[in-house]
């Protein structure tokens, strides 16, 4: 039950009718954004207020960027299964990109004068660009790291059944993932909908930033995630640097978790720190590999 489910979720096939259905979406929901702000723009659509997402074509953006995210948050899953580095990865990719697509919001409202570093909203567009760029960098170094852990991980033998029980434990988690997932998601957008058509009347949780939706949430629930990882890799083995590798997974992902209800460039700087840490564990883990494999 648990392999039909799991490629009834995860198959090849069913990644790439994914894949392309949210280009699909993405592509008719930047026309649709963009057709909104030009008829606001005309006045053939009218309101009282305005939000930063309508009052300038540029924000279009931000919706494909959306659609893309949900993409990821899916390849994430479907990586879970395969490696751990790799699902870590995809979380770091995430974060960049939820950083790169408030860029366009941040740019929609950008004021270009003489007191730059003196408008919040220049300031935050400011620390967003500096930051994505970081994380770019920081990303492609964690992603070398990982490929050395790979070519480490072909020298070491593990019990085949320890290792199989371990994957099946996994695509345990990926599979129950994708319902939890999709409600956190709508009842996220459904209590965000809800607050925003009526103010003072949310059925749950209010956001105060357009950018949290689901995704405090989503980075709340791979906490728990890497925390059972953690404790199902002692089916397969105890080292130490091996368990310091996991732990330091999940300190990463609560630093960006952390980041979610901060503002301005103290959020910036916990994203990048949690990187930088991610890829600090996974550098001195690596010479951990190595100097056992010169050992042996």
């Amino acid at each position: 039950m648990l392999d039909r489910a799991f490629d009834f979720f995860f198959s090849e096939q069913r990644r790439k009718f994914f894949e392309r259905l949210i280009l699909a979406i993405a592509v008719v929901g930047f026309l649709v954004h963009l057709s909104w702000i030009y008829l606001i723009e005309f006045g053939w659509i009218e309101m009282q207020e305005i939000p930063a997402l309508l009052n300038n074509p540029i924000a279009a953006a931000y919706t494909p960027f959306s659609f893309i995210l949900v993409y990821e948050v899916y390849l994430l899953v479907y990586y879970l299964p395969r490696s751990i580095t790799t699902y870590i990865s995809k979380q770091y990719e995430i974060i960049t990109l939820i950083i790169i697509r408030r860029l366009f919001k941040d740019l929609s409202s950008v004021e270009v004068s003489p007191n730059w570093f003196e408008i919040k909203g220049d300031l935050q567009f400011t620390y967003d660009l500096i930051g994505s760029l970081l994380l770019f960098y920081l990303l492609y170094l964690f992603q070398q790291q990982g490929n050395r852990r790979r070519q480490f991980a072909a020298y070491h033998q593990r019990p085949a059944g320890s290792l199989e029980l371990f994957v099946r434990l996994k695509k345990g988690i990926a599979v129950c993932l994708i319902p939890v997932l999709f409600v956190v998601a709508s009842y996220t957008f459904i209590s965000w909908t809800v607050g925003t058509v009526f103010p003072g009347r949310s059925i749950g949780t209010s956001f105060d930033n357009i950018n949290h939706i689901f995704f405090d949430e989503f980075f709340g629930i791979l906490i728990i995630v890497d925390v059972l990882l953690l404790l199902f890799s002692f089916f397969i083995t105890d080292d130490f640097h091996k368990i310091i590798r996991n732990s330091g997974f999940i300190v990463s992902t609560i630093l960006i978790r952390l980041s979610f209800s901060v503002e301005g460039l103290v959020s910036v700087a916990l994203v990048v720190t949690s990187v930088v840490f991610g890829l600090l564990i996974l550098l001195i883990f690596n010479q951990y590999e190595k100097a056992h494999i010169e050992d042996s």
